[in-house]
């Protein structure tokens, strides 16, 4: 889904002014790796993308992500990978994932009829969502095309 990166950068630097927290070089350029990405990234992508601007430690990384999440600012997602990946989160943007169980490739995808969907099947069981969450597992086209025999996981 696009983002606007420099839009959630000034509110990641009011986020750490609101809260005295120093907007250091390291923990800005933490930020422009996921909110400029175009991509769900882990925390070592991260760490790649910023080494050739600025030294930054792991921990620092780990707690600049957590900092961005907390802030609301970006999303942490588990897709069974043995790491997480994050991606910027930008507001009244909804949107489900697509994961590849062979490259790991991530697809967002976003749906109206299934929003309203989940509002009926919700409606139904008498249930107040505030949020949701679908992950959808299987074969990209791309591993589709390269291994037509291959099985997911």
């Amino acid at each position: 889904m696009k983002v606007d990166g420099p839009k959630l950068l000034e509110e990641f630097r009011r986020h750490l002014a609101e809260h005295n927290l120093p907007a250091t070089q390291q923990r800005l350029a933490v930020a422009e790796a996921v909110f400029f990405a175009g991509e769900h990234l882990s925390a070592e992508e991260v760490g790649r993308r910023v080494s050739n601007r600025v030294a930054v430690g792991t921990a620092t990384i780990y707690r600049t992500l957590d900092l961005l999440v907390r802030a609301g600012l970006a999303k942490e997602h588990d897709f069974g990978e043995g790491f997480k990946r994050y991606e910027p989160l930008a507001a009244g943007q909804a949107h489900e994932h697509c994961i590849c169980s062979s490259c790991g490739r991530v697809t967002e995808f976003a749906n109206d009829r299934l929003e309203r969907m989940i509002a009926l099947l919700a409606e139904e069981v008498e249930f107040r969502p505030h949020h949701h969450r679908l992950e959808i597992y299987g074969l990209c086209r791309s591993c589709q095309q390269t291994n037509p025999l291959a099985r997911t996981r």
